[in-house]
């Protein structure tokens, strides 16, 4: 039986720090409810999300953005692909980052984010989701931080100007040409710090456990499914497990519909220093810690490997 924690985020995070901390060790995922992010903004950002995906396809194409990773504007249906993986995924995207002042000190690891015209709206919307998102983000890693015995404000400044991105997802309906094997999103594990996704109460979203089985994840309408990144499996030298998740095709009526979701890759700042914390090294490990990387390396040496840059 899994028992992936389910917490509400408005109560005081000591109360529920350690139950976050055992389901992120134990399956690297927890789903949280009173997250913060108003409905009403959720349900603007999906319908601007909808109209800027059935934009005909030249147009969204004039936002895909050479030699950019697909960090900023859109990445076209079967581009990206798992590491690892033989096909590529049914999926397309577009991609909201940081907004840097001029002149600002990590602009050159962020580029400037491009808005489609052709949507009222979308750059508010998204503004102000990606804000909501962040703020919410920077509250679980409080209640990571609690339950680490560190300070609840550990990660604010490892996070701060943090190369973070919103991604709008959108996977069409299964075609008939579809490849025999393709699914929409492989098994993969995330780059980042943590992962907050809405859109996860549509049926598809797995993940793998250590025992090796394919498990849904169960998250009720509203919740935001969280799920612990590579950076800081390894900042807690795997305490915290970064789990490998795919989106399998549904089956039946759901095939013949568009799924759409977002999630948000919280990112730390692309001069952090990620290495492990001391407290989550013994002894007893089999393996002796990975050496200190910096977020930018590391995040381009996993781009490379997935097909984005």
């Amino acid at each position: 039986m899994m028992n992936i924690a389910s917490v509400s985020l408005a109560q005081p995070l000591e109360t529920i720090a350690d139950e976050l901390g055992r389901s992120f060790g134990e399956y690297g995922f927890a789903v949280v409810r009173d997250h913060g992010i108003p409905q009403d903004l959720i349900d603007e950002a999906e319908a601007v999300s909808k109209a800027f995906f059935a934009l005909p396809d030249a147009v969204k194409r004039a936002y895909k953005l050479e030699g950019g990773g697909g960090a900023r504007g859109y990445t076209p249906f079967g581009t990206e692909k798992a590491k690892d993986a033989e096909v590529f995924d049914l999926k397309e995207f577009w991609h909201v980052g940081r907004d840097l002042p001029e002149g600002h000190p990590l602009s050159e690891f962020m580029a400037p984010n491009v808005w489609p015209t052709e949507v009222e709206g979308f750059r508010e919307t998204m503004s102000a989701l990606f804000a909501a998102f962040e703020a919410t983000g920077a509250r679980v890693l409080e209640a990571i931080a609690l339950h680490l015995g560190r300070p609840r404000d550990f990660f604010a400044s490892s996070v701060a100007d943090g190369n973070s991105v919103m991604r709008l997802l959108h996977y069409p309906p299964l075609g008939e040409g579809a490849p025999e094997g393709a699914i929409r999103a492989a098994a993969h594990g995330d780059i980042n710090t943590i992962t907050l996704l809405l859109g996860a109460e549509e049926a598809g979203l797995e993940l793998l456990t250590r025992q090796g089985e394919w498990l849904p994840i169960p998250a009720e309408k509203g919740s935001l499914v969280i799920n612990v990144g590579d950076m800081l499996e390894r900042q807690t030298n795997g305490r915290l497990r970064s789990t490998t998740h795919r989106v399998v095709n549904p089956k039946g009526e759901a095939a013949h519909r568009s799924r759409y979701s977002m999630p948000f890759f919280l990112h730390f700042r692309p001069d952090f220093m990620i290495e492990a914390l001391p407290e989550c090294v013994s002894a007893e490990d089999a393996n002796p810690p990975a050496p200190p990387i910096s977020a930018h390396d590391f995040l381009m040496q996993r781009l490379r490997e997935i097909n984005l840059a």
